[in-house]
């Protein structure tokens, strides 16, 4: 017989049938996750979960909530059980830090802000319970006591999912920030021949980053401003470029070797002919 996550509530004490199971994600490309804000933020995480509706206080009314994120491999990784209690309309100048905008703004208004509390009992598996939350994923709101959720993984501990290799790597710029800490720093600590490729017109672009912040650095460029000072780049709307590793260049190589393996991936994918580069 399967295990299942109302089985770990019987055996922490708590009723399912007062425990409403809340599982956080964002549409793709749309950058800061629930996920990781848990991950990087768990004080912020609980500002971002504390605020709801008014329209869903009947769906959230109960003494606790489960809580559950979507990892970057469409995962319901189980990161908290609290008691939670409403305090009442959520004050104007409270900050989203899912957002990094005021919570009154460009949402869904009035706001409530709930108190939580989380229950010791379940805090040792905290980012190590995975469930199948099942085909209705976009009732993000659940009574545990009529879903019996199955525990499809349980791990010794929580662990971020290991960085792929430089050649494996594949994002977006929206995204960029959101990436884990280690793959940050190997991004950083890298140089070479990157790629761009535009998801509306399939359209590539072929970069190279020769500074000391890497090939992160050089992405986050075109993230702040569409273009990161590119002529080709700047004379079209910005998008949300795909971006891939071409190359990486060894730690010795001088920046004019970089830019010669550059020219030569250019001419590899026709990217002035049928691309994005005019140089």
């Amino acid at each position: 017989m399967a295990l299942t996550f109302n089985a770990l509530l019987d055996d922490a004490g708590v009723a399912p049938a007062e425990v409403r199971l809340l599982r956080h994600q964002t549409q793709a490309g749309a950058g800061r996750t629930p996920y990781s804000l848990w991950r990087d933020d768990r004080a912020g995480f609980l500002t971002y979960q504390s605020l709801q509706t008014a329209q869903n206080r009947p769906r959230l009314a109960g003494s606790y909530w489960a809580s559950f994120v979507v990892t970057p491999a469409v995962a319901t990784l189980f990161v908290g059980l609290y008691e939670v209690s409403l305090i009442g309309d959520a004050p104007d100048d409270l900050v989203d830090p899912l957002r990094h905008k005021l919570a009154t703004e460009g949402g869904a208004r009035p706001l409530d802000l709930y108190a939580q509390r989380s229950i010791a009992a379940l805090e040792d598996l905290v980012g190590r319970v995975t469930i199948d939350w099942g085909a209705g994923t976009r009732s993000w709101i659940q009574r545990a006591g009529s879903q019996s959720k199955p525990i499809v993984e349980l791990s010794r501990s929580f662990q971020e999912e290991a960085f792929p290799g430089y050649v494996r790597f594949l994002g977006n710029l929206s995204t960029l920030e959101a990436l884990p800490k280690g793959w940050i720093a190997a991004l950083s600590a890298a140089r070479g021949v990157y790629l761009l490729t535009c998801p509306r017109t399939r359209e590539q672009y072929v970069g190279s980053a020769t500074g000391e912040s890497g090939f992160f650095g050089r992405w986050l460029t075109y993230a702040g401003d569409g273009h990161g000072g590119n002529v080709g780049l700047k004379s079209r709307d910005p998008s949300d470029y795909q971006v891939s590793i071409l190359e990486v260049s060894g730690s010795s190589a001088t920046v004019e070797e970089i830019i010669g393996a550059e020219q030569l991936w250019k001419a590899k994918l026709q990217s002035r002919e049928m691309g994005l580069n005019r140089n």
